[in-house]
């Protein structure tokens, strides 16, 4: 492989469309209420994929530093691991990663405030200290937590603060669903290589509680999402359109019938499949809410 495919390959793009979708989310909120603003929604979106590219290469050195790359892998190619890269490049591809991240965040507390400062600084940390300090998130049980928290709650909330100035109860309500869906993209990483992280010492929940408990806690998500739609909307929180979202119902059907039925590498198709998901819910999400701004 040459450079660019090696490095390629160490962000792992299968991994970014989740990334994209609290962005995606937040930003049909914005353009729902009438103030969605393009450069600060592409900023943002450009935020949220350096964090995770940023925590892929996190993972990739600081796993293989700990050794829990040590045994044969079932996920993707670790570049550390297999040579392709050393370690100083990889931090050195790190550093550059989070440095644009950072210079993205200012322009956007240029604009919506120095609140933006701190939730950025901590998004940054939390995404190297899932693997790396004295005090690993992912090798803790820790990891669902974060990954809703930044991932879900930040993005979609965060997103639509920095175009709107305020936070509506929708921005609040939707992170939710999105968070739930991507936290089952952990949850199905943390599934394949459950005995690889038992013998690591990397105590995710799945790794503690089994393989069944992992399944039962992909499911709830799953159906977390989809049901808290359904509730916002039998409320009145969320128009009844919101319930289109659930167009994406066969893709979720496929996905957790792969988690159920497969181990091993196999489980990739639905790490990479629950990524799709998430992103699909967010388009849907706003492909529903684009008419909502003629309308107004």
């Amino acid at each position: 492989m040459n450079s660019f495919q090696v490095w390629w390959l160490a962000i792992r793009p299968k991994t970014l469309p989740a990334a994209m979708s609290g962005v995606i989310t937040g930003s049909a909120l914005a353009w729902h209420d009438g103030h969605f603003h393009l450069l600060l929604a592409l900023a943002a979106l450009l935020v949220a994929l350096l964090l995770q590219i940023g925590s892929n290469l996190a993972n990739d050195v600081f796993d293989y530093e700990r050794g829990a790359d040590s045994g044969p892998r079932q996920g993707p190619l670790r570049v550390t691991q297999a040579g392709l890269l050393q370690p100083r490049q990889v931090k050195g591809g790190l550093l550059l990663v989070f440095t644009l991240a950072a210079l993205c965040g200012l322009y956007l507390a240029s604009v919506a405030g120095w609140v933006a400062i701190p939730i950025g600084a901590a998004a940054i940390l939390a995404a190297v200290a899932y693997t790396a300090g004295p005090y690993p998130l992912g090798y803790h049980g820790l990891g669902e937590l974060f990954v809703f928290l930044f991932f879900g709650v930040a993005a979609v909330a965060g997103t639509y603060f920095v175009q709107t100035g305020s936070v509506s109860l929708a921005a609040w309500l939707m992170s939710l669903p999105v968070g739930l869906i991507i936290v089952g993209i952990l949850v199905v990483n943390n599934l394949r290589d459950l005995e690889s992280d038992k013998i690591a010492g990397k105590h995710t929940l799945a790794a503690r509680f089994g393989s069944r408990f992992a399944k039962s806690e992909y499911l709830a998500c799953l159906l977390g999402a989809y049901l808290s739609i359904l509730v916002y909307c039998a409320l009145g929180l969320l128009p009844w359109w919101s319930l289109l979202t659930w167009l994406s119902l066969p893709l979720a059907y496929a996905t957790a019938r792969i988690v159920f039925t497969q181990t091993g590498k196999a489980l990739n198709l639905a790490l990479a499949r629950t990524g799709q998901l998430a992103l699909v819910v967010s388009l849907l999400f706003l492909f529903i809410n684009l008419p909502a701004y003629f309308i107004q």
